[in-house]
């Protein structure tokens, strides 16, 4: 039985006659909706403090210059390597911002643990984002 024969029976004629086309399935607006996140997530990054701001900051750019088709960043599994070098480059800069000579962070800097979450976590962002928009393109 097919979708209008059993509305019909539920329904009655009448209703089954006045539903328009584009309503008998409806779809959800996504672009709302990620926008609806974005917003979201903007409101709680700035409740960060000042320091993980600046980390924020750096770790968008970061995934700026990352974000394009068949970047490592969208791949089922990224390189660690390049994400390792991605978290010392900010580190570098943060240090160099802050006046101190930049030296090789050591991996039990909780600095640049810091750094890597937040990467991390900006990754993810992006790539469920791009996960959902990219078959609306």
């Amino acid at each position: 039985m097919d979708f209008g024969q059993r509305y019909f029976d539920m329904f009655g004629r009448e209703a089954a006659e006045g539903i328009p086309f584009y309503m008998t399935y409806p779809m959800r607006n996504s672009f709302l909706d990620e926008a609806e996140y974005e917003r979201d997530c903007r409101r709680l990054q700035g409740m960060y403090p000042e320091d993980a701001q600046k980390i924020q900051v750096l770790a968008e750019r970061e995934c700026d210059k990352m974000e394009y088709e068949g970047s490592m960043m969208f791949d089922e599994y990224p390189d660690r390597l390049l994400f390792r070098m991605m978290c010392r480059n900010i580190y570098r800069e943060l240090r160099e911002d802050d006046g101190e000579t930049t030296q090789v962070p050591d991996r039990n800097d909780l600095f640049l643990q810091l750094i890597e979450v937040m990467l991390a976590q900006e990754m993810y962002r992006r790539r469920c984002r791009y996960r959902r928009c990219r078959r609306w393109y």
